[in-house]
């Protein structure tokens, strides 16, 4: 019998799964390059340009290779030889925890509430926590210089970190909430019967079980807490500028856009190495 032969396959199926892939990956590849990568680059080579005499960038030479007229290293060196820059960040890092502790504190058991309330009051109550969305930030924001002004608490630390806490508090509900809705109530009730109390319960289940959310509310609050200079502008002194308001103040008023860069790159940079470090500690206790 003559040897039997086999239609060869159709090859398309990894050519349509290859297109899906890059079909799928080429607009948030595209969005994070144009709207992250871009803008970064740019204020890494804004950070080694010079001031303008009217401010902006010194035009470069236009001559020779290398560091010449309009290039250089002196915003590094103003930067890293004057420690007022270093006490503005490392305030801002205090403000920033102060102000992720308070979230945590106040969201925790909020969001714990929310978590453990009938099916049909959870939509209703998570409503409640975004319903402050819905206005505008600055409104808000200027409804507490009402409320602060009579009680002699206005243009202070205090105020600052109470608005702070105030807008950025649903970022921590929310995750916080949306990992504590998925606990099995099974494994408290198992804790209940091997004679564990309530605050054993909570130390021992619940709290190492919502220890993610706990990360990821703390990553949404601390970062944007270190960066923000509307809320300090407005419900702080002048006493209480931190790193975000020093940036804006050197693109906007001083127009010494190097400066700011290099301020930009070095809040860049500390926000990196504590979010390398969380994630060390995280993977190091077998979080991951």
């Amino acid at each position: 019998m003559p040897a039997s032969t086999s239609t060869p396959k159709p090859k398309f199926k990894p050519s349509v799964e290859r297109l899906t892939r890059w079909v799928l990956t080429l607009p948030p590849a595209a969005f994070l390059i144009v709207f992250f990568l871009v803008p970064a680059l740019i204020m890494v080579a804004a950070s080694f340009r010079e001031p303008g005499e009217f401010g902006g960038l010194a035009p470069l030479a236009r001559h020779g290779l290398g560091l010449g007229p309009g290039l250089g290293l002196d915003t590094y060196r103003f930067v890293s030889s004057d420690a007022i820059y270093a006490w503005i960040l490392a305030k801002s890092f205090l403000v920033a925890s102060l102000t992720t502790l308070l979230c945590l504190v106040l969201g925790y058991p909020l969001a714990l509430l929310i978590a453990r309330s009938p099916k049909q009051q959870r939509d209703v109550l998570v409503l409640l926590v975004v319903l402050p969305f819905a206005s505008n930030f600055l409104v808000r924001v200027y409804a507490w210089i009402i409320i602060l002004g009579p009680l002699n608490l206005l243009y202070s630390p205090v105020a600052v970190v109470i608005g702070m806490v105030y807008v950025h508090l649903p970022f921590m509900i929310l995750p916080l909430y949306t990992n504590l809705e998925k606990h099995d109530p099974a494994l408290l009730e198992a804790a209940q019967d091997l004679g564990a109390g309530a605050w054993t319960r909570f130390w021992r289940v619940t709290w190492p079980l919502s220890l993610p959310g706990v990360f990821s509310g703390t990553a949404l609050v601390f970062i944007p807490v270190l960066g923000m200079f509307a809320v300090p502008e407005l419900l702080g002194g002048t006493g209480d500028i931190l790193i975000g308001n020093l940036i804006k103040e050197q693109f906007l008023d001083n127009r010494d856009w190097p400066l700011g860069a290099t301020l930009s790159l070095a809040l860049t940079a500390a926000v990196l190495a504590v979010a390398w470090l969380s994630a060390r500690l995280t993977r190091s206790k077998g979080m991951t």
